[in-house]
């Protein structure tokens, strides 16, 4: 196992899941949407622009109600549901429009909301077990995504 130094959390900015689903983010406003023909544009191309936005930012409005277990939860439970409706949308566009993306991009973004919605997974569970007052620490908390 590689020891890997990490730095302090100190702010949502800091989380790797919130770095990588804002990446994600900008790459489906960059690369997948201008490319899908206009007919989409208020239905598949619609709900991708709301999804993939929404996750970092449930990540980081959940970041500032970390003191409050219910309401952290909250958050990260609704941006993992964001997460995965952007992977069936990206499905969907890779299955339906290969022709207008590229097919390797939607590839990548897909198995990046996968990670994503695991990261998001783990850190629900480890943040359960850090405020359950189990011998967890915050740092270990981003480690194990």
């Amino acid at each position: 196992m590689e020891n890997v130094k990490r730095q302090p959390i100190r702010s949502f900015k800091d989380l790797d899941v919130y770095q990588n689903s804002y990446a994600s983010m900008i790459l489906v406003f960059k690369e997948i949407l201008p490319n899908l023909p206009k007919e989409e544009e208020f239905d598949l191309k619609s709900q991708i622009r709301r999804s993939s936005k929404a996750v970092p930012r449930l990540i980081a409005e959940g970041y500032s109600k970390r003191h409050q277990k219910r309401g952290f939860q909250k958050y990260i439970d609704d941006a993992l549901a964001e997460s995965n409706e952007t992977i069936v949308s990206l499905m969907q566009v890779r299955d339906l429009y290969p022709n207008y993306v590229e097919i390797n991009l939607c590839k990548n973004l897909i198995d990046s909301y996968d990670k994503t919605s695991r990261q998001l997974y783990n850190l629900a569970l480890s943040w359960d077990k850090f405020n359950k007052g189990n011998r967890i620490t915050k740092s270990s908390v981003e480690h194990s995504l």
